[in-house]
């Protein structure tokens, strides 16, 4: 069976890898001269820079099998510890009643649980998009508090623009919910009597990471696949597939060179965006389909990433930023995720995120402009501590979050029945199925989407939908 695999990002890659040990023939195409997608890491003058930051955890054990067998002992077991900045203020992430309460004070404390009971006793909507889904849970101030500012800067659009779908998928238990009752409403909760620590929902307390960055998990299982006479192709941009009577013939792409070509395939694997895939197949579908395709958006990340000439500047993995008056959505301190991404440890690592569109002037800015901007609000922070930037770098990465704005679901669907029309065709990972997939997820997909190869009936569009959500798990990580 020769597969040609559209993508080495995680789902890519792991479908290569999975191949390769059965004997398939593999030929993988990746537009980028880096392997890992959006879970690559910039090795930036020998600091490592992890594109958002990326943890390793999973309910699934077929995914911790295999990043255990990629990495083996850099797979590291790391604590985690973040924080919301709000207000000017920093609070305990998860939640802590102290913390919470100290920082919100009594007399707002006392509105958000007043909100949260007239939420319950009289939801208000028909629950079809995010601001009405989380309100009716948790009030209105809490929403405002802990939701809205983070979630429009994540999407660019109003949370009443922003479909329900993306709350109930994401927050079914999410920690976040989790906390804050029990901060604020639930301060004295105890266990029932008779009840087991491992019946209370808990929050994942550590997570597994590569000792240099997730870009090494990816930069081994291609050398992996290479060794089991996969071929991985970087810098070649895949255009689309030429189908007959719903079956996949080739693909189309061009090289380095820009010269466009065709290769013959029994079956691909997509880890391509969605929306590209569609619009590159040949017959073309009809102008409905395509007109879907259009409609769908993706939102880019942009990371300003800087080297502060001070150690220690706080004991945090990640900070979200939920002040109303920066644009920074989220903060990220590499050498607390592993001290080996941080070269000199006089020094400290951070990285900036921020989220943009095509027309947004922050995408627009010059390399010089990003910089001066992460500067000032990283200092606006106060958790610089006298320390100043030395050296700073930027990284784009485009389409890295699907939009789920209001209606998407009917225009995804439209593409997702196109390509179950073609029975060798396989859509994996976030891009490839405009899914808000995690890394597991997105490795689940392209599992499964090799054993269909050999004869398996899974739904692919089923993974992180019915499934609980990832991060709530009985039994804690192993220990090594």
């Amino acid at each position: 069976m020769k597969v040609i695999v559209l993508g080495a990002g995680p789902a890519g890659l792991a479908a290569a890898y999975d191949l390769c040990k059965r004997g398939a023939e593999v030929v993988v195409l990746e537009r980028g001269d880096a392997v890992g997608g959006i879970s690559r890491t910039v090795n930036y003058k020998g600091y490592y820079f992890d594109l958002g930051g990326h943890r390793f955890f999973t309910k699934f054990d077929e995914v911790q099998r295999l990043w255990e067998e990629v990495l083996g002992e850099d797979f590291l077991l790391r604590p985690r510890l973040s924080r919301i900045f709000y207000g000017g203020r920093f609070f305990d992430y998860p939640l802590r009643a102290t913390n919470a309460l100290r920082n919100l004070g009594p007399v707002e404390s006392a509105r958000c649980v007043a909100s949260y009971a007239r939420a319950r006793l009289r939801p208000r909507g028909g629950e079809d998009n995010f601001e009405e889904w989380v309100s009716n849970r948790f009030g209105d101030r809490l929403f405002d508090i802990f939701f809205k500012s983070y979630t429009e800067k994540v999407w660019g659009l109003p949370t009443n623009e922003i479909g329900a779908e993306w709350a109930s998928q994401r927050i079914k238990n999410l920690e976040l919910s989790t906390a804050v009752k029990d901060a604020l409403l639930r301060p004295a909760r105890r266990l029932r009597p008779g009840a087991k620590k491992e019946e209370v929902t808990s929050l994942i307390e550590r997570f597994y990471y590569p000792r240099t960055g997730p870009g090494l998990m990816y930069d081994r299982m291609k050398l992996l696949v290479e060794a089991r006479g996969g071929d991985v192709r970087l810098g070649h941009t895949a255009l689309g597939v030429e189908h007959e009577g719903g079956v996949v013939r080739r693909v189309r792409y061009h090289g380095p060179d820009g010269v466009e070509a065709t290769m013959e395939a029994d079956a691909v694997i997509s880890s391509m965006p969605l929306t590209l895939l569609v619009q590159g197949l040949r017959p073309l579908p009809k102008e409905d389909v395509l007109d879907a395709a259009r409609r769908l958006r993706f939102r880019h990340l942009l990371t300003i990433d800087l080297i502060i000439d001070k150690p220690d500047l706080f004991p945090d993995n990640w900070i979200y930023v939920h002040d109303k008056r920066l644009l920074l959505g989220r903060i990220q301190n590499f050498g607390n995720w592993s001290p080996e991404m941080v070269p000199d440890p006089r020094t400290t690592a951070l990285g900036l995120e921020y989220f943009c569109s095509d027309d947004d002037a922050l995408w627009k800015m010059s390399k010089e402009e990003l910089i001066a901007l992460g500067t000032r609000e990283i200092q606006a922070t106060g958790l610089l501590r006298g320390g100043k930037v030395i050296d700073a770098t930027v990284v784009r990465v485009p389409r890295a979050y699907p939009v789920y704005n209001r209606g998407y679901e009917a225009h995804l669907e439209k593409l997702v029945t196109e390509l179950r029309g073609l029975k060798n065709l396989h859509a994996v990972g976030r891009y490839g199925m405009f899914k808000y997939n995690n890394a597991d997820h997105s490795i689940l997909t392209a599992l499964l989407a090799v054993e269909n190869l050999y004869g398996a009936k899974h739904d692919l569009w089923s993974v992180n939908t019915d499934s609980d959500y990832h991060e709530i798990r009985k039994d804690p990580p192993p220990t090594r």
